[in-house]
């Protein structure tokens, strides 16, 4: 590290000493991770409020009024436990074939109805949910865009100087920098989060009232209806999830903590 430093010179010295530095300026709600995060809850917020707003114009929604109802109640449940000043809560179901759920920042929550027949019911949904809800209370995504801009500070820096230095080998050097980056550190703390936004979910679960065991019997058979379509294989390396089997072994190290959070509804 020191000699890096003494070749990118005074402007490659402030940006890595902040980089670093910064790299604790946040705590993640319910773990204690430490977070690089650079922008603030409120930018962050009007995000995910205007990210959301493009979404109900784009994607249809269900007119299932008992399985949107089943959402309100269940994400509403969620939300009373979970980590999220100021959220502005809302809870849409929109009507695609896809597996899948989202929570953008500022409480803004999305289910498609291809998800539901494998949450099979609430405490199912509730596993889904609080996954979703603690992404957006532990601040993933100003997470993801900060060590966006850091790495793409450090790899101008970087550039700058095997440019001056070495200019034949810079276009190599770039592409290095970016493959490097996204295989050792993006997609890295891509299933970091993943897995944090399990842990974190698995309490929000068990403090509005779920089970935290549906959690895990949710994602067995999340990982069946993906062994049948294909969707584990792959090199593990390249995924922005962590493997099934690591993510079900992951949650029942959970459990005992997350049993003791554990309130039966009243």
């Amino acid at each position: 590290m020191k000699q890096l430093m003494r070749h990118l010179g005074a402007a490659g010295a402030v940006a890595l000493l902040a980089f670093w530095m910064l790299g604790g300026c946040a705590t993640e709600t319910v773990t204690g991770r430490k977070q690089l995060i650079l922008i603030s809850p409120a930018e962050e917020m009007q995000l995910g409020l205007t990210e959301f707003e493009k979404m109900k114009q784009q994607l249809p929604r269900s007119k299932d009024a008992a399985a949107q109802a089943l959402v309100e109640r269940v994400g509403r449940r969620i939300a009373a436990v979970a980590d999220l000043p100021g959220a502005q809560w809302e809870f849409v179901l929109f009507e695609s074939a896809e597996p899948n759920a989202f929570c953008l920042p500022g409480g803004k929550v999305g289910v498609y109805t291809g998800i539901l027949p494998i949450t099979r019911d609430e405490a199912g949904l509730a596993t889904v949910l609080g996954h979703e809800v603690a992404h957006a209370a532990a601040r993933h995504g100003a997470e993801r865009i900060s060590r966006g801009l850091a790495l793409n500070v450090l790899g101008q820096v970087a550039g700058s100087y095997v440019g001056r230095e070495k200019p034949e080998v810079q276009p190599y050097f770039n592409t290095a920098y970016g493959l490097g980056a996204q295989l050792g550190l993006v997609l890295p703390h891509s299933r970091e989060q993943e897995a944090r936004a399990d842990q974190i979910g698995l309490i929000y679960m068990a403090r509005a009232g779920y089970p935290p065991e549906a959690a895990v019997e949710f994602w067995r058979r999340f990982a069946e209806y993906n062994r049948q379509r294909g969707g584990s294989r792959g090199l593990w390396f390249l995924r922005t999830h962590p493997l099934d089997e690591d993510r079900i072994a992951n949650l029942q190290k959970y459990l005992p903590r997350a049993r003791q959070e554990f309130r039966p509804a009243q």
